[in-house]
């Protein structure tokens, strides 16, 4: 009769094991849902306003609409007038054909250098790499004028390729730190096995590492489509109001007495569909990027 006493102790304390890391994880679950809660309330606030009727919007919160949901009125009247006022197309294109080149050519300058940086011995590798850390911590708006000052000489002010030129040299310190993080990581074996049947440097790096590198790849053009397509400063200094983008024809919806700022609750969410579009298509490659090059295997 004692013999079945040894499993009802083993699963007693199994029960005991399970359970402890439970309750220790509760005020961590609970701190998250609050966090959450607290980050998502801005935007939540934000959605609701952008369906109400302006007048409502000036005259009472955002909340009233979840107390008296059906006496608000819901329309769609902020949403009409953003989208049908004079030169939010064209300043949906013009952010487009800023924000993809923009985002293409950091990532493919980047990916050369950090390969090289990882995996090519040259002279002087060391302080170069160093050189390209330290410039994360050099605000972009120091170097805003005297690139203005470049571009009137060179003529490039007020031309996409202007600002193609500011947004890569602004991400490539960033974009090289993460991708040579990755890359650094891969197993020596394989660019072993590639020198012993003969391939170039080159060869490696489009046959081996670019296919091993997608997820940082992705992680970084989430980021990089994200900070250039919401950005204002660099497109209002060196495109200014010639050639606008969404964020600066947002912008100029409010005037400047304040009147006319509850369009900015419909104009946010609309300038936000393509960027939330991009992030969930490559959410995967964002979560392998981040997590990718943390640990060695």
């Amino acid at each position: 009769m004692a013999a079945p006493a040894k499993p009802i102790a083993r699963s007693t304390e199994r029960t005991r094991f399970w359970r402890a890391p439970m309750l220790q994880s509760a005020p961590l679950r609970i701190s998250v849902l609050i966090i959450c809660f607290l980050w998502t309330l801005p935007t939540a606030g934000l959605f609701i306003s952008s369906f109400r009727n302006p007048q409502l919007i000036t005259q009472t919160g955002w909340w009233t609409a979840l107390i008296h949901p059906f006496e608000q009125g819901w329309t769609l009247q902020n949403y009409q007038q953003v989208i049908g006022s004079n030169g939010m197309g064209e300043a949906f294109l013009n952010s487009l054909i800023v924000t993809i080149p923009a985002t293409v050519i950091p990532i493919t300058i980047a990916a050369f250098a950090a390969y090289a940086f990882a995996w090519i011995p040259f002279r002087g590798r060391g302080i170069l790499f160093t050189i390209v850390v330290a410039l994360l911590v050099v605000p972009l708006q120091m170097a805003l004028i005297p690139i203005l000052q470049i571009y009137s000489g060179l003529g490039l002010y007020g031309t996409f390729v202007g600002i193609w030129l500011a947004h890569t040299a602004f991400g490539l310190p960033l974009a090289i730190f993460l991708l040579y993080n990755f890359m650094s990581q891969l197993p020596r074996d394989l660019f072993e096995s590639a020198s012993i049947d003969g391939a170039s440097a080159f060869q490696t790096f489009t046959r081996i590492v670019l296919p091993l590198s997608i997820p940082a790849l992705g992680a970084f053009a989430i980021f990089q489509f994200l900070w250039v397509w919401n950005d204002l400063l660099v497109a209002l200094v060196f495109l200014g109001g010639t050639t606008p983008v969404l964020t600066y024809q947002i912008s100029n919806m409010v005037t400047s007495l304040g009147s006319g700022w509850h369009l900015l609750t419909a104009a946010a969410f609309i300038s936000m569909a393509l960027p939330m579009v991009i992030f969930f298509a490559l959410q995967r490659f964002f979560v392998r990027g981040l997590l990718s090059g943390s640990v060695k295997g």
